[in-house]
C-alpha cells in the first residue's frame, strides 16, 4: 500500500512512525542511485534500494524526480554571532536557520566550553530547535587572531610553547570539546598588519594530545607556507583556504599523504559587490536584520587584491581537488556578510563555479565531514544502521548549481522538520524563547578558590577589542581573615575607548535567562578610586548605572528602577552582572568588590 505522506512532524518530538521514501534519487557518498526507496524505522535507516518491502500501513511518501541526500553538514560557523552588523546575535535563531536550509549538522567555533553543557541540553531535548551541534575549544598565540575579540583567555587559550600547549589541551579535557579549533596563521590579507603565528612544534604538541583524546583538531590556515607547517603537525583539517599563492607540489605531496580534509570557506571570501537576495536568504534572516541589511545594501568597490586573492583561492580548490585532496565544505557563517543557513548552500554553489563537480561537492558536505568529525558511523551517508538525517531537494542539483537552493523537505532522526513553524519563528520579532532559571539571592562573596561564582559559574574577563586592548587582571584577595574580596586590576592602552570588565554569569556561559522578578535591585561593597560602571545584562540588552568608589569600602545599592538603557527591562531575561573599569589611554585603575547579591 501507498500513499502521500503530507504531514509535518515537530522538531523534538518522539521517533517518527516508520516512513519510506520512494522513487528517489539517493545521493551520498557511494554515488548516484536512482529510483530507490529509503526505508526509516525509529529513527534510523533500516533498508535502501529498489525492492524494499514496505509493512502495510507504513507511510509512503513519492518522491518522483527528486534529489536525497543525507543531512548537509557545515564545518565552520559561528553560531552565536549576528552576520549583519548591528543585528541581534539571537543564537536559537540562527541555528534554526540551517535546520530550514537542509544543514542537520553544524561546527561551531563562536562559543567556549562553559557554554557547550546547556547549548547541547537546549538543542538535544528540542527547547531549542536546531542542527546537531560539534562545539570547538579555541586555542591561539599571544597576539595571534582569536586573541582579538576582548573576550579575554578564557574563549581563546593563549599558548607559545609545546609545554604550554600540552596543559591547555589537557585543561580543556574536562569540558568535552567535539573539535579543537587552532588559530595558527596570523597573516590579515594585506589588509592590516599581521597577527602572530603559531610554531610548528607547538601546533604539533597540540596535535598529539588531543588525538590522544579522540579529539580532531581544525586549523585558521590562510597561507600556503603555514598551511604547510599545519599539515606537517598533524592537524586533521584547514578550515579557510589558502589565497596568498598557488598551491606548489611540495604542498600537495603533504596534504595528500596526511589525508587532510581542505575547506576553503569560500563563501567568507567571495568579492560580492550586493546582497544576492533569493528566498532562501529572505526566510534566513529575521526582519529586523533584513531591514538593516536592506539599508547597507549599496555597491562596494572590490579591491585588486582581493580579487587577486579570490581567484587564486579558486584555483586552488581545483588544483587540489584534481590532486585527490578532500574538500570539506564550511562557510565561517556569523562573519558579516556570511549569513547563517544561506551561506552553506552558497557554498556548495562556489565550489560547483571553482571546479569541484556536484557529486564530490555534496559528499564534502556529508560523508568527507562526517569522517572528519569522528561521526561517520552515525551520519554522513544512505545506509542502514545510520540516523535518517536527509535532505530533499525539488530540483537536480546536476542540472543546476542554483538548484541547492530548492530544499523542500528536511528530516532529523527520521523525523520531518517543520519548515514552516522554523520560519516563522525565524520572522518572529522576539528573541527565541528559551526557559529561564530563578535566580538566587547570592550572586558571588568570592569565596571559592575554584574561579568560579558563589552561583558556579565561571568568572570571566572582558576588554575592549583589538590587539592593543586593555589589560586585566583578577584576583581573590584577603579583605580580613577567612573573609576574600576580588580585586580588579587595569591598564588601559592607546585603543579608543579602552576598558576592563569583570562579568559574573548568572547561569553558566550566559546561555540560559535567569528570573530576577522577585528582587528589586543589586547590592555589593566597593572600594576603589573614582567612577565605575554596573551592569546587567540581560538578552535584550544592556542595563547600567555609574558608581564612585573610594579607598574605604562602601556598601552600594543599586535598584533596577535606576538602571540606564534603551532596551526594554522585564526581570525575566538576566543573563550576567559586571563591574567595568573605563580611564583614559594609558592609564592604570584598580577595583575591589565584595558580596554582590540582589536584594
Amino acid at each position: 500500500m501507498r500513499f502521500l505522506f503530507c504531514g509535518l512532524l515537530a522538531v523534538g518530538s518522539t521517533w517518527a512512525q516508520s516512513i519510506v521514501l520512494s522513487n528517489a534519487t539517493v545521493v551520498d557518498g557511494s554515488g548516484v542511485r536512482s529510483r530507490e526507496s529509503i526505508v526509516v524505522e525509529k529513527g534510523r535507516i533500516i533498508a535502501v534500494g529498489r525492492n524494499v518491502t514496505v509493512a502495510a500501513g507504513v507511510a509512503v511518501i513519492d518522491l518522483e524526480g527528486r534529489v536525497v541526500t543525507p543531512g548537509l553538514f557545515d564545518l565552520h560557523t559561528h553560531l552565536p554571532y549576528a552576520s549583519v552588523p548591528g543585528g541581534r546575535a539571537d543564537w536559537g535563531k540562527q541555528i534554526k536557520a540551517y535546520l530550514y536550509s537542509g544543514i542537520t549538522s553544524v561546527v561551531d567555533f563562536g562559543s567556549y566550553f562553559e557554554m557547550f553543557e546547556p547549548m547541547r541540553r537546549l538543542t538535544s531535548t528540542g527547547i531549542v530547535a536546531g542542527p546537531r551541534l560539534t562545539l570547538a575549544s579555541r586555542i591561539t598565540t599571544p597576539g595571534g587572531h582569536g586573541a582579538e575579540g576582548g573576550r579575554g583567555d578564557f574563549f581563546s587559550l593563549e599558548v607559545l610553547t609545546p609545554r604550554q600547549a600540552r596543559a591547555a589541551v589537557k585543561r580543556l579535557g574536562p569540558a568535552k570539546p567535539d573539535v579543537i579549533k587552532v588559530f595558527t596563521d596570523g597573516w590579515r590579507y594585506g589588509a592590516a598588519a599581521d597577527m602572530t603565528s603559531m610554531e610548528e612544534e607547538t601546533l604539533k604538541a597540540i596535535c598529539e594530545e588531543a588525538h590522544k583524546l579522540g579529539i580532531p583538531v581544525l586549523t585558521h590556515t590562510v597561507t600556503l607556507d603555514k598551511a604547510k607547517i599545519a599539515v606537517r603537525a598533524g592537524v586533521d583539517g584547514l578550515v579557510h583556504g589558502i589565497g596568498d599563492k598557488p598551491v606548489d607540489d611540495e604542498f600537495i605531496q603533504l596534504i595528500k599523504a596526511s589525508h587532510t580534509v581542505y575547506t576553503p570557506t569560500l563563501a567568507v571570501y567571495e568579492p560580492r559587490r550586493k546582497t544576492e537576495w533569493n528566498q532562501v536568504l529572505e526566510t534566513v534572516l529575521d526582519g529586523s536584520s533584513k531591514e538593516l541589511l536592506r539599508k547597507q545594501n549599496r555597491s562596494a568597490v572590490i579591491s585588486a587584491s582581493r580579487a587577486v586573492r579570490w581567484k587564486t583561492m579558486q584555483a586552488n580548490v581545483a588544483t587540489l581537488f584534481q590532486a585527490g585532496v578532500p574538500i570539506g565544505v564550511g562557510t565561517d557563517a556569523g562573519v558579516t556578510g556570511t549569513y547563517h543557513g544561506w551561506a552553506t548552500l552558497r557554498e556548495l554553489k562556489l565550489l560547483v563555479a571553482a571546479g569541484v563537480p556536484t557529486l564530490s561537492v555534496i559528499q564534502g558536505a556529508t560523508s568527507i565531514a562526517a569522517k572528519l568529525l569522528n561521526v561517520d558511523r552515525e551520519r554522513g551517508t544512505i545506509e542502514p544502521g545510520k540516523l535518517a538525517d536527509l535532505v530533499v531537494f525539488d530540483k537536480n542539483p546536476f542540472e543546476n548549481p542554483e538548484n541547492f537552493d530548492t530544499v523542500v523537505r528536511v528530516f532529523k532522526s527520521g523525523v520531518e522538520v517543520n519548515r514552516t513553524q522554523l520560519a516563522a519563528d525565524i520572522a518572529d520579532t522576539n528573541i527565541t524563547a528559551i526557559p529561564a532559571r530563578m535566580a538566587q539571592k547570592q550572586i558571588d562573596n568570592f569565596e571559592r578558590a575554584d574561579a568560579r561564582t558563589s552561583i558556579g559559574t565561571l568568572r570571566i574577563n572582558s576588554t575592549d577589542a583589538g590587539h592593543d586592548h586593555a589589560l586585566i587582571m583578577f584576583e581573590r584577595t584577603l579583605r580580613a581573615p577567612g573573609n576574600h574580596a576580588m580585586t580588579v586590576l587595569s591598564k588601559m592602552t592607546e585603543s579608543q575607548m579602552p576598558y576592563v570588565r569583570l562579568d559574573l554569569p548568572l547561569t553558566p556561559g550566559a546561555i540560559e535567562p535567569s528570573n530576577v522578578t522577585k528582587f528589586r535591585g543589586v547590592t555589593f561593597s566597593a572600594r576603589g578610586d573614582g567612577e565605575y560602571r554596573f551592569i546587567i545584562t540581560t538578552r535584550m540588552g544592556r542595563f547600567e548605572r555609574k558608581f564612585t568608589a573610594s579607598a574605604k569600602w562602601t556598601p552600594i545599592h543599586i535598584l533596577f528602577t535606576q538602571l540606564e538603557s534603551k532596551a526594554l527591562w522585564t526581570g525575566l531575561d538576566a543573563t550576567m552582572v559586571s563591574f567595568e573599569v573605563r580611564r583614559p589611554e594609558g592609564e592604570e585603575s584598580w577595583l575591589e568588590v565584595d558580596d554582590v547579591s540582589f536584594y
